[in-house]
């Protein structure tokens, strides 16, 4: 190859590495490096375009009840553990069906179609079931709340999201008034 080719090929493979290296950061960024999920920013790209295909798709929020206890007990990696347990769950529930994020700390989010199967009592069961951690078996426990977007007046992903909290907030109520841990108590 003669000088002057390779003078002009030459920027053009350091521009395409460099793109290619900007993308890898920009999707590692939308990836929470505990979970493998989401980020706040990442799921709410993504769901945004989901639910424009999945006009009644379900939103939901899972808060992990007694975290702080957890952590508290026996240790931070414990802590990361029920973490790491909890966003596989979360995806695994959602397979190929939906979009699972972390929004922060011991909260998460996901949106499916729920004509598609999944259900939100084997979530529920899912996110109830000891997780095992050093070789022992801790417990494990999540307050859910759901929305579908189907059912709001406004069929808008802040509302959706509104609405979950709210009934996410309703659950640890109950989970409070049967004698249970609140979430991060």
């Amino acid at each position: 190859m003669d000088t002057q080719a390779l003078a002009a090929v030459l920027p053009l493979v350091g521009w395409a590495t460099h793109s290619g290296l900007l993308a890898h950061r920009l999707a590692a960024a939308r990836r929470d490096p505990l979970t493998g999920l989401h980020t706040r920013a990442g799921w709410t790209a993504h769901t945004i375009r989901f639910i424009r295909r999945h006009s009644d798709a379900l939103v939901v929020l899972v808060d992990l009840d007694g975290f702080k206890t957890l952590n508290d007990s026996y240790g931070h990696a414990a802590g990361d553990s029920a973490l790491a347990a909890t966003g596989a769950r979360l995806a695994n529930w959602c397979g190929r069906h939906g979009i699972a994020g972390r929004l922060g700390g011991d909260e998460f989010v996901a949106v499916v179609d729920p004509l598609a199967g999944p259900q939100l009592g084997d979530l529920s069961r899912d996110l109830h079931r000891p997780f095992l951690h050093a070789g022992q078996k801790l417990p494990l426990a999540a307050s859910l709340g759901s929305c579908r977007l189907a059912d709001l007046p406004t069929r808008t992903l802040p509302a959706a999201l509104a609405a979950a909290d709210a009934a996410m907030y309703a659950a640890k109520g109950r989970a409070t008034r049967r004698g249970q841990r609140p979430a991060s108590a």
